[in-house]
C-alpha cells in the first residue's frame, strides 16, 4: 500500500541500524529513520521515498509573494529585494504625477486644452522640474521591471508584466530626453493642431511606447492575478483602476478624430492619474504580499485549485 509520509512523520523517524539500512547520520545530509511498515526505503534529494532505508532531507525553501518557492541562499530573491521594487515601483508613481505641479508653478497652461507634453517642452518655463520626475520614474520602474524577473518566481503572465513595467520605463526615460519641440511662432498653426501635434517628433514615439508598455504591464498583471489566485488588490482596485485608464483612452482616441474640442487635456490627465494610481497600487500589493508571508500566512492553494501536501510522496512498489 502506498502512502504519503507527512513531515510529522518524518521529524518522528527514529535513527537506528539494521539490515540494509544506513547507520547514523552521513556528512551528507543523509538521515536513517524507520519508516512506516508498509513503507521501505529512503528519500532521496528530490523527496521521493527509495530502497535503502535512508532519507534525505530536502533543502529548506520558502514562499515568495507570487506564490513560487524562492531558495533564501539566493540574496536576489531575498525578501529585501522584493521590498526594494515595491519602493521603487511606489516612488517611480509618485513621480509620475508631476504635472500636478502646474497648479502650483506660474506656467499659465490651460488644463482643459493643453497636454503633458507641452509642460516640458524645449523652451518652457519650469521645464526641468517635469523632465526630472519622468527621469526618474524611469529610470525607477525600468529597474523594478529588471529586478522583478528575477526576484520573482517565473510565471508567463508575470514575466509579460515585468518586461512591459521595464519597457515603460526606457520608454518614459527616452520620453523625458527628447522633449517636444514647440513651433515657431507659438501657438503652432492651425494644420499642425490637433491632439498629438507631435506625431512627427521622436517625443510622439516615445509616448506612444510608453503608454502602451504600461498598459501591457496593467493587462498582464491583472491578468496574472486572477489567474493564479494571487495579490487581490489588483483583483480589485487595481482592475478599476485599469477599467478607467481604459475608457479614457478610448475617449482620447475616439474625440481626436472628431471635429471640435472634447477636453481631450483632461482626459490625458486622468489618464496619466490612473496610470500612476495603479504603480502605487503595485507597490502596495507587493508590499503586503511579502509582509503576509513574513509572518507565516498559510500560502494559498495553486492555480489548479488542488491542495498543498506538505509530505513527500512514495513510489509505487
Amino acid at each position: 500500500m502506498d502512502r504519503g509520509i507527512e513531515g510529522d512523520d518524518i521529524e518522528q523517524a527514529s535513527v537506528f541500524s539494521g539490515p540494509g539500512n544506513c547507520t547514523g547520520r552521513a556528512n551528507s545530509g543523509t538521515e536513517c529513520a524507520s519508516l512506516a511498515p508498509d513503507v521501505t526505503g529512503s528519500v532521496d534529494g528530490s523527496g521521493t521515498v527509495v530502497a535503502g532505508g535512508c532519507f534525505e532531507r530536502p533543502k529548506a525553501m520558502t514562499s515568495d509573494a507570487t506564490g513560487g518557492s524562492a531558495d533564501p541562499s539566493r540574496w536576489w530573491r531575498s525578501r529585501g529585494v522584493r521590498w526594494a521594487i515595491a519602493v521603487a515601483i511606489a516612488v517611480a508613481g509618485v513621480c509620475y504625477s508631476s504635472w500636478v505641479l502646474e497648479f502650483v508653478l506660474p506656467l499659465g497652461a490651460n488644463p482643459v486644452r493643453s497636454f503633458l507634453s507641452e509642460l516640458d517642452a524645449r523652451g518652457k518655463v519650469d521645464a526641468w522640474v517635469f523632465t526630472a520626475g519622468d527621469t526618474i520614474t524611469g529610470s525607477l520602474a525600468l529597474a523594478a521591471g529588471i529586478a522583478g524577473l528575477v526576484a520573482f518566481a517565473r510565471r508567463r503572465l508575470s514575466t509579460i508584466g515585468w518586461v512591459a513595467l521595464a519597457c515603460f520605463g526606457a520608454s518614459t526615460i527616452a520620453d523625458a530626453q527628447w522633449p517636444l519641440r514647440t513651433c515657431t511662432p507659438d501657438p503652432c498653426p492651425p494644420e499642425d493642431d490637433g491632439m498629438f501635434p507631435q506625431l512627427h517628433q521622436i517625443h510622439a514615439l516615445t509616448s506612444t511606447l510608453a503608454v502602451t508598455s504600461i498598459f501591457v504591464a496593467m493587462i498582464a498583471f491583472s491578468a496574472a492575478a486572477f489567474r493564479y489566485r494571487r495579490w487581490p488588490i489588483l483583483r480589485h482596485s487595481g482592475l478599476w483602476i485599469l477599467i478607467l485608464g481604459s475608457g479614457v483612452t478610448i475617449w482620447m482616441l475616439v474625440a481626436d478624430n472628431l471635429p471640435g474640442n472634447y477636453a481631450l487635456g483632461i482626459a490625458q490627465r486622468i489618464q496619466v492619474g490612473a496610470m500612476s494610481l495603479w504603480l502605487v497600487a503595485l507597490a502596495v500589493q507587493i508590499f503586503v504580499a511579502e509582509r503576509t508571508v513574513s509572518a507565516g500566512a498559510p500560502a494559498p492553494r495553486p492555480a489548479n485549485g488542488e491542495p498543498r501536501r506538505p509530505g513527500i510522496r512514495t513510489r509505487p512498489s
